[in-house]
């Protein structure tokens, strides 16, 4: 497989409505997620979305892109190295998932991709997330 493969998303704006949701699955109904009062009163100044909503977001972001690069096939979460939550996503802000593949190594029955990955903010310089994905592969 070809080691440069790479990608960029749209931009996807996470909005109060998406987090309030996200919280509901998670059970993590923290103020600083869903109460923007009080979340306002904080030094953060807003509600933030959870840094695994916007994990989570990685397939919706990637997959489409990732199997028009190398073809349809069944892929499988296998782990994140690395991973950094960043900068914090306030609610109505606007993320965008960029990817590099940085290794493709046989192993079982499949194949384990490496994928570097960076989710930015937009209008903001330094990035929400940082992570090493981890993607098994079976053709």
């Amino acid at each position: 497989m070809n080691s440069q493969l790479r990608g960029q998303s749209n931009w996807f704006t996470i909005s109060q409505q998406k987090i309030n949701q996200f919280a509901d699955v998670t059970l993590d109904h923290q103020y600083l997620h869903v109460d923007p009062e009080r979340a306002a009163k904080t030094p953060l100044g807003g509600t933030v979305a959870h840094g695994f909503l916007y994990l989570s977001l990685l397939p919706h972001l990637m997959l489409d892109e990732l199997m028009a690069q190398i073809g349809e096939v069944t892929i499988l979460n296998y782990g994140v190295n690395r991973l950094r939550f960043i900068t914090p996503v306030y609610a109505g802000s606007s993320v965008q998932l960029n990817w590099v593949l940085l290794s493709d190594k046989v192993k079982g029955e499949g194949r384990l991709l490496t994928v570097d990955i960076s989710i930015n903010i937009k209008d903001k310089n330094k990035p929400a997330l940082l992570a090493e994905w981890l993607l098994y592969i079976l053709d």
